[in-house]
């Protein structure tokens, strides 16, 4: 690959593909199994943070402990086996992947999901061919909000905090990437948030598609060519 001159780091769910509601329904139904009366309403605001934060918020229990282990390993196993082959891509997520690509963009994926679970949604969502490369959970100490997997992110692109965008669905994406210097786009697909909530992003739209509709007046329009004027300059 040549020399990155500028890119996107991407948050997966909720921003590429429709899987917040069922990372939440796999949380609520796990923890009902255990014991646990937390309804999906509860944990349903909380999607976007690692599960590393969420599962004490809900139970009180260290996500370290053994209980918080098995209860985090299974709902993973959950995830898999009932609600990752149904998940979609959101409304023109793929091509607003091509269309970066072509703009010469480097992509790379920030998120606070573990590795085989990024891994297995790029591939239900038929995006794992669209990327450069990827950083999940085990490429940080600590989850979203906490800014490690975008500074990690930044690590595996090359690219200094000024040459990208992140691009998010949840206030937990906008905090980490502003805690890194990094500035946010984000998108209301993986519902919830309302635009106010989103309101620290420098823009929002309502998904990959809107976005894409209005490419040219976005902040990542020619991104790479003001890179090169920059480095000539």
């Amino acid at each position: 690959m040549s020399t990155p001159r500028a890119g996107v780091l991407l948050d997966i769910d909720g921003t590429l593909v429709l899987s917040n509601d069922a990372h939440a329904k796999s949380f609520s139904e796990v923890l009902r199994e255990a014991g646990y009366d937390v309804p999906f309403e509860r944990v349903r605001p909380l999607i976007g943070m690692g599960g590393d934060k969420v599962l004490p918020i809900l139970t009180g229990l260290d996500a370290e402990s053994p209980e918080g282990k098995a209860l985090s390993d299974r709902k993973k196993a959950l995830f898999r086996s009932k609600y990752l082959p149904t998940l979609k891509p959101a409304p023109g997520a793929h091509a607003l992947l091509e269309r970066m690509l072509n703009e010469g963009l480097t992509l790379v994926i920030a998120t606070s999901a573990s590795g085989d679970e990024v891994d297995g949604i790029l591939r239900q969502a038929e995006l794992d061919g669209l990327v450069h490369s990827a950083t999940s959970s085990s490429d940080a100490g600590r989850s979203k909000p906490d800014p490690d997997i975008i500074q990690a992110a930044l690590r595996s692109s090359g690219l200094r905090p000024t040459q990208v965008i992140m691009l998010g669905d949840t206030p937990y994406d906008i905090e980490a990437a502003a805690r890194a210097g990094v500035p946010t786009v984000a998108l209301r697909c993986g519902g919830w948030w309302s635009e106010d909530d989103l309101g620290g992003a420098v823009a929002v739209y309502q998904d990959p598609a809107d976005m894409l509709r209005q490419y040219d007046l976005t902040p990542l329009a020619g991104a790479v060519a003001r890179e090169d004027a920059a480095g000539r300059g």
